[in-house]
């Protein structure tokens, strides 16, 4: 009995106040709408934010003076004492200070280690001096700057990244080529293509590469305009754990070992739905796809037009996504191909009824 007449006496409230009625049922619309803005926005406001190594902390008195000097020197210059470089140049000379005039020479290929790290404040040129060290006899002083240049640290992980830097164009080229020169002899041949984004092929999987090799790609850019310093010790003392490292990086980590994780499952499907000629053909678009997801997200990001473009590519994903998800699909019994509805299957030919 109560219960009832509570719920006439709200019938008879929202009767007499429809006014407020309807600004009660907006409420939750506005609470809805309001967030769903900022879920790009604020994720990368916290990356942005929190991009650094953190300072180490000096004041442990269990610290002897020589570790707190290398800590010092590793959070600054990003190497430290004992750290192992490879040349990366044809011929490298090594001053032989103070002794003026007398160098040692290196050759590509050859390896030093950090002895020492010394500042000049007198040198115009460059203030910091590093003594590298190739054999007990073989030791030199080296500007930092020329350091970086000629040398690579000998981690498998910094010399793919530099190997990556400086050799990405001719692979991208050769892609780019092998793609037209198999999509043009297929246009000849009248043999449709599918292409994604144009005529996909019934997997999620295909835009999902693309879109994390565009946000991999806005992340390494955005470290290289607001965060030098992140990504240099980053190369100096590379990782594959995105964890333990800010956050900005772990991001960029995690995106890459997802991507090849979605790599795989775009592998596999493509060869599922399509033959072998057909399905080599739309792989070769898809990298052609990536790269020029990575060449537009890497320029556009320096004028901060792609922040805009990786919002909107989000948003065509996730239109996709709604649509596969909310698109009733049927499955072949025998092959396991999509069917729009019951009838014969177009792959195996099977009745499904």
């Amino acid at each position: 009995m109560v219960m009832k007449n509570e719920e006439r006496r709200m019938k008879n409230f929202r009767h007499c106040h429809p006014a407020l009625h309807r600004q009660t049922k907006a409420l939750p619309l506005a609470f809805f709408i309001l967030p769903r803005s900022s879920f790009f926005i604020i994720p990368l406001l916290l990356l942005l934010a929190s991009c650094s190594y953190p300072r180490p902390d000096l004041t442990d008195k269990h610290l002897s003076r020589q570790a707190i000097d290398s800590l010092q020197c590793l959070y600054q210059h990003h190497y430290t004492s004992g750290t192992n470089l490879q040349a990366t140049a044809d011929s490298i000379l090594l001053e032989c200070l103070p002794v003026k005039g007398s160098y040692e020479l290196l050759r590509r290929g050859d390896r030093v280690v950090v002895a020492e790290v010394a500042i000049h404040p007198a040198d115009s040129v460059d203030s910091v001096w590093v003594k590298l060290a190739h054999s007990q006899e073989a030791q030199g002083w080296l500007r930092e700057a020329e350091m970086m240049r000629k040398f690579v640290p000998v981690d498998s992980v910094s010399q793919a990244i530099h190997l990556f830097s400086h050799t990405h164009a001719q692979y991208f080229l050769t892609v780019l080529a092998a793609f037209t020169a198999v999509w043009l002899f297929r246009m000849v041949r009248r043999k449709k293509t599918p292409l994604v984004f144009l005529d996909d092929i019934d997997s999620l999987y295909p835009m999902l590469l693309c879109l994390l090799m565009a946000f991999c790609a806005t992340l390494y850019e955005s470290m290289q305009m607001f965060a030098p310093d992140t990504w240099q010790h980053f190369y100096f003392n590379p990782t594959l754990s995105p964890l333990h490292v800010p956050p900005v990086l772990g991001a960029f980590l995690a995106g890459l070992w997802l991507f090849i994780v979605v790599l795989l499952a775009a592998v596999e499907d493509s060869f599922r739905q399509l033959s072998f000629t057909t399905a080599m053909a739309y792989l070769l678009g898809l990298a052609a796809c990536c790269i020029f997801c990575y060449v537009l997200f890497m320029f556009t990001t320096r004028i901060y037009i792609g922040y805009l473009l990786l919002a909107g590519m989000l948003w065509l994903f996730a239109r996709r996504a709604w649509q596969s998800l909310s698109t009733p699909h049927y499955r072949c019994g025998r092959c396991g191909c999509k069917l729009p509805g019951k009838g014969i299957c177009p792959r195996c030919g099977a009745v499904n009824e």
